[in-house]
């Protein structure tokens, strides 16, 4: 017999394999079961997002926070798939709402540090790549555009001492979080 959860877990499994047309079918069908279950909205919504339809995408993280309004990661898809739009001051609000109700994410940090960057906004980018590096010393993406903003700010000390810790993490897996 199909459950929710089986259902949930293939779904999951063709969206990470970039099947997300096929994987959305499937939370649908477990949504009939659970409609009220915020996980499976969630996850429909991450499958609508890589199928590109935003729209979808964005109404299926509201329904997922209707049912729990907690949930960082529907609030941070919310600012990815508006930042992707260039709606940077909607994304801005976004990422630091999933930042309110889970401060300690360095993917949320750096998704916001990406905003601050690409509107040039360097000292606030800065400030959210640091925390994202705190949280998470090793996590390559946020080191990454930590060296880039200290170069955009001058700060060529630093930016080599982050280059630096780049070197030394290729011998490694790195950390990707967003």
């Amino acid at each position: 017999m199909e459950t929710s959860a089986a259902l949930n877990d293939s779904a999951i499994a063709l969206t990470e394999a970039n099947r997300p047309k096929e994987a959305i079918s499937l939370f649908r069908k477990a949504l009939t079961m659970e409609p009220a279950n915020p996980l499976l909205w969630l996850n429909l919504g991450i499958a609508q997002q890589k199928s590109g339809d935003y729209n979808s995408a964005i109404d299926s993280f509201f329904h997922c926070l209707s049912f729990d309004s907690s949930m960082a990661e529907a609030w941070n898809a919310l600012g990815l798939i508006h930042y992707e739009l260039e709606r940077f001051e909607e994304a801005e609000a976004f990422y630091k709402k999933a930042l309110q109700k889970e401060q300690r994410s360095p993917k949320n940090w750096n998704n916001l540090g990406v905003l601050y960057f690409t509107i040039g906004s360097y000292e606030e980018a800065r400030h959210c790549f640091e925390q994202a590096v705190s949280l998470s010393p090793h996590y390559y993406d946020a080191l990454f555009n930590l060296r880039d903003t200290c170069t955009e700010l001058g700060d060529t000390r630093a930016a080599v001492e982050f280059g630096r810790r780049l070197g030394e993490l290729k011998n490694t897996k790195p950390v990707r979080l967003s």
